[in-house]
């Protein structure tokens, strides 16, 4: 590929609200882009041999502690957001430091991860005098008389809130290149190979996968926080839980989390199957979404193990 190539992209991409587009292709343009920033989010740990299904956990984080945030005691998103980032770091080392010191790996991990999501969603709903439970949450709104507030993280133009979302996925395609090239993805590759063999010349597996762990849970708390202060809206199904962690280890799956674009490219499909089905069945049969995204994640798994994107790149080379 072409050195330009890239950022002929990149600059297509950011002329797109200028083109004419409506409404509703830029919204699912910029949903594509937030949760491809939370699919590779989730792959920064996924692809190094760390399987969690408890990502909805650090989402729930982001989205519940801004919000909350905001209507209970009047704090700015901005600092809400400091507030949710602390939580999930502390979140993700309580979760991941025992694991990884009694060596809790793969199918036990993404387990222990999985409780993680579970119990985030039920003490929201727990909490339904202050959460809202699972009627879900509004922030109170500071757009009576203008279009935006930075203060308070709103803007009603669609087009503020593309270049916003876009910043922020280039800036996690930019976390992902610098993880990719640094020494510690070799040490955490050798991890996920033999991780006795790892240790014995010295790497320290502690260290390394908490620290990619707590990374990941950041990125993913951040999106969290986009997506509450984007649809003004947040509930226990749709930022939290089972359904929306397998949404990711999907969506991440099955565009390839081993290519950099690949958990976008994920992001574009998962939600062009969501609108289909929603479209076609509408809303009458609860859950089908989910019951589809773990059939296609085992067809994927077996079929194609490297992703969309990661065999199509395969077969071109």
């Amino acid at each position: 590929m072409k050195a330009w190539a890239p950022w002929l992209g990149i600059a297509l991409l950011a002329l797109l609200p200028l083109s004419g587009i409506g409404n509703y292709p830029l919204h699912m343009v910029i949903l594509c882009l937030l949760w491809g920033f939370i699919y590779t989010s989730w792959a920064l740990m996924g692809r190094l041999g760390m399987v969690s299904l408890g990502h909805g956990a650090f989402l729930a984080i982001g989205a519940y502690g801004v919000v909350m945030g905001w209507n209970l005691f009047g704090l700015s998103p901005w600092i809400g957001t400091l507030f949710a980032l602390a939580l999930a770091a502390v979140v993700a080392c309580v979760i991941g430091y025992p694991c990884f010191r009694l060596k809790i790996v793969g199918h036990y991990f993404a387990l222990v991860t999985l409780a993680l999501s579970e119990i985030a969603r039920m003490i929201i709903v727990a909490l339904r005098d202050v959460t809202g439970g699972s009627l879900g949450m509004t922030p109170a709104t500071a757009l009576a008389e203008r279009s935006a507030s930075l203060g308070a993280m709103q803007f009603s133009s669609k087009i503020v809130w593309f270049y916003v979302v876009l910043a922020v996925w280039l800036a996690g395609l930019w976390v992902w290149t610098q993880v990719d090239r640094s020494m510690a993805r070799l040490a955490l590759e050798a991890i996920s190979e033999e991780e006795d063999a790892a240790a014995a010349v010295g790497i320290n597996v502690t260290r390394l996968k908490l620290g990619v762990t707590i990374l990941s849970a950041l990125l993913t708390c951040v999106g969290g926080v986009l997506y509450a202060q984007y649809q003004l809206y947040v509930n226990p199904e749709t930022v939290s839980g089972i359904g929306v962690s397998l949404q990711m280890v999907f969506g991440a799956l099955a565009g390839g989390m081993f290519v950099r674009l690949g958990p976008t490219a994920g992001a574009v499909f998962t939600l062009l199957l969501a609108e289909g089905l929603r479209v076609v069945w509408g809303n009458d049969i609860h859950g089908l979404d989910t019951a589809i995204y773990g059939l296609m994640l085992v067809l994927f798994i077996i079929y194609l193990p490297k992703g969309m994107l990661g065999t199509l790149l395969q077969k071109r080379r």
